[in-house]
């Protein structure tokens, strides 16, 4: 039987030695938070973790957008070497509490691997908890047998988000904070428009979690009906570059609302200045 989706800290603590037990450091920033999870790992990670940086290392390097998901064989070699098997219970958590490792985790699950789960409250919460820590370079990994086979339902594109728009067969969820998706604050990356894409639908991702844990699942459907979810209705989720949007995706999950798609480039592909096709409103 696969895990929960979401595990506690007292859940890993108690099942540090399960049997094909694999945990990743997923832990990934902001530019303007100044902070290395590189040199943060080493400095004290939860005993027996490999980092899985889906940022400089497990992307399509032959894309010009952030951290695009790499191609199937591509992901399967790069977690192969982290020692993930096919039949691997994987936990993965990061510094942040809950941010960048729901990406990690739709990552898994679009490429076919359901027994997945993310630590709620991340390193944060097993520090608070007082729980071990292990220090220093990451520990050898005996190399795994994972074989990726995607799930395109799990993932949209520029072409398919267009379509859902326009014909209305699934409704469009920005993770982005209010003042980005209405136009009001600029984009921090350089060469994008500010605004949102028409017929698309606001919930921050900072809505669905309390100090670096998700909400219950009855709050978290109450989240997403605010926002103008329709139960039974096809998602998609976006944000700045993917990240945040599988923040919105473990969510919906979570409250079942069934899964839901992650436009792998969001803004960082449809908001650009080059792409006057890729339509984009701004709220007056």
């Amino acid at each position: 039987m696969a895990m929960s989706d979401l595990v506690t800290v007292d859940w890993l603590r108690d099942n540090l030695d399960l049997p094909r037990l694999v945990i990743l450091d997923a832990s990934w920033y902001l530019p303007t938070a100044s902070r290395d999870p590189e040199a943060e790992y080493r400095v004290g990670h939860i005993p027996g973790a490999r980092r899985f940086d889906f940022d400089r290392e497990i992307k399509d390097s032959s894309s010009s957008l952030p951290h695009m998901l790499p191609a199937p064989s591509a992901f399967s070699a790069a977690v192969r070497a982290l020692g993930v098997n096919a039949d691997s219970r994987v936990v993965i958590y990061d510094g942040q509490g809950i941010f960048a490792a729901p990406r990690a985790w739709w990552m898994f699950k679009v490429m076919g691997h359901e027994d997945v789960a993310v630590l709620d409250g991340g390193l944060p919460a097993w520090k608070a908890a007082g729980f071990a820590l292990d220090s220093g370079p990451p520990p050898a990994a005996t190399p795994g047998d994972f074989e990726a086979r995607l799930n395109p339902e799990r993932l949209a594109d520029a072409t398919a988000v267009g379509a859902h728009l326009e014909k209305r067969t699934a409704q469009v969820v920005d993770a982005r904070s209010a003042a980005r998706f209405s136009g009001e604050q600029p984009e921090p990356r350089p060469g994008l428009r500010a605004g949102h894409m028409p017929g698309a639908l606001n919930l921050p991702f900072d809505r669905l979690l309390d100090d670096g844990c998700y909400r219950s699942p009855a709050i978290l459907r109450e989240r997403f009906r605010e926002a103008g979810i329709e139960p039974g209705t096809p998602l998609v989720g976006s944000c700045g570059s993917g990240v945040t949007a599988s923040v919105l995706a473990l969510g919906a999950e979570l409250a079942g609302l069934g899964p839901m798609a992650v436009y792998d480039g969001s803004w960082a592909e449809w908001g650009q200045e080059s792409r006057p096709e890729l339509a984009v409103v701004v709220d007056r």
